[in-house]
């Protein structure tokens, strides 16, 4: 079943189309990269997903139901959840409080249960951070803080998980960890994920579907293999042909 469907969406920006009628979907459970150049419309599709920009054209569903037109936080509270490319951690925070941030409305109505600690538990070991849980956030590397933000997005309760750019200004290591992180995540068959990334290597490394889009529209999907072997796409994004 699929769980992201969007078909035919538009935006424009006076007689600029940053989406140009893109048509795509995700299957539940579907760990999928999203590719192009700079200004092809990758972040414009984020944010008519995620309802932060008004669609000029097409639809968006969820689970079934339409979500075009509903306000961020509606979509938001339906189990979509997006990370940006600079991660929104609470610096005064521990990393355990930070993970327990979304369950804090069932705290202060006393609806806490030991179950929530055995989850959050579970996220810290998942985002490899067991051993930092009582440090402050503003303690953690780069890296970290950004793979503390991933596990945040699973606490909220997210099934579609939109990740742009997750390993902006990360070292080699960390980006080769955030590759491990976000296919274990995917491994679960908890959350469907869409990835929006510049690092070819990374894609490579994450071995799932890719989706090339250009000028607003789907240019081409398949393995990465397929991709980077395809000489239209390796002259838009790779820059040659052979």
């Amino acid at each position: 079943m699929a769980v992201l469907e969007i078909d035919g969406l538009r935006k424009d920006f006076g007689g600029l189309a940053a989406v140009d009628g893109f048509s795509f979907a995700l299957e539940a459970g579907q760990l999928h990269a999203l590719v192009g150049p700079n200004g092809c419309g990758k972040s414009t599709l984020f944010n008519l997903i995620t309802g932060a920009f008004p669609a000029s054209g097409g639809t968006v569903r969820f689970d079934g139901r339409e979500i075009t037109g509903l306000a961020s936080y509606e979509i938001a509270r339906l189990g979509v959840g997006r990370k940006f490319q600079v991660p929104a951690v609470f610096d005064e925070l521990t990393v355990a409080e930070n993970l327990s941030v979304p369950r804090w409305p069932e705290k202060r109505l006393g609806l806490w249960r030991q179950a929530a600690a055995e989850d959050v538990a579970d996220l810290l070991d998942l985002i490899k951070l067991a051993d930092k849980r009582d440090q402050p956030a503003a303690d953690l590397s780069h890296g970290e803080r950004q793979w503390l933000e991933i596990g945040m997005l699973l606490a909220s309760g997210a099934r579609l998980l939109l990740l742009d750019e997750p390993t902006a200004g990360m070292t080699v290591t960390e980006t080769r960890a955030t590759a491990d992180l976000i296919k274990d995540i995917a491994s679960r068959g908890e959350a469907t994920i869409l990835v929006i990334e510049h690092d070819i290597g990374f894609i490579r490394d994450l071995g799932c579907p890719v989706t090339v889009m250009s000028k607003g529209r789907v240019l081409r999907s398949g393995s990465y293999d397929d991709i980077r072997a395809d000489d239209e796409v390796r002259e838009l994004y790779f820059g040659r042909k052979h």
